[in-house]
């Protein structure tokens, strides 16, 4: 009884670990390293000071094409702009229109920036997002 015991605990102790809910394995979308500040408080980026506003973040400031960063009202998320069922091609970054959701312009496939799923296999590339306003840190 006493081994049942200990394996439970033991069982129950590797389930708790945590991995921030992000799997990031995706086969058209390189890992690459990165961390990137933004500055909501700049007016490229102000946009983000609002609830269900979302950006588009330029490759030179982090990402493969650059990112979405959008303010959830509980928070911020941000996704590589890559299509994450598509090759990398010149189609294959992502439109916002500054709203909730952003297009795969090489098969039409609408994506949630609440959740990052659409109705295809791999949901939005997600990155990590450090809140000490006005900066966001946007890091992988």
């Amino acid at each position: 009884m006493k081994k049942i015991c200990l394996f439970l605990l033991f069982a129950f102790t590797l389930n708790g670990c945590s991995d921030d809910g992000f799997n990031n394995n995706n086969p058209y979308i390189p890992n690459f390293r990165f961390s990137t500040n933004i500055n909501i408080d700049l007016p490229s980026f102000s946009a983000l000071n609002f609830v269900g506003n979302s950006i588009y973040v330029p490759p030179q400031l982090g990402g493969s094409p650059g990112l979405i960063i959008f303010n959830s009202g509980s928070g911020y998320f941000a996704y590589d702009a890559t299509c994450p069922n598509q090759p990398v091609t010149s189609c294959s970054t992502l439109i916002t229109n500054g709203g909730i959701n952003v297009i795969c312009p090489c098969d039409d496939e609408s994506y949630s920036l609440f959740t990052g799923l659409s109705t295809l296999k791999y949901p939005l590339k997600r990155y990590r997002v450090e809140v000490s306003l006005p900066v966001l840190r946007v890091y992988n």
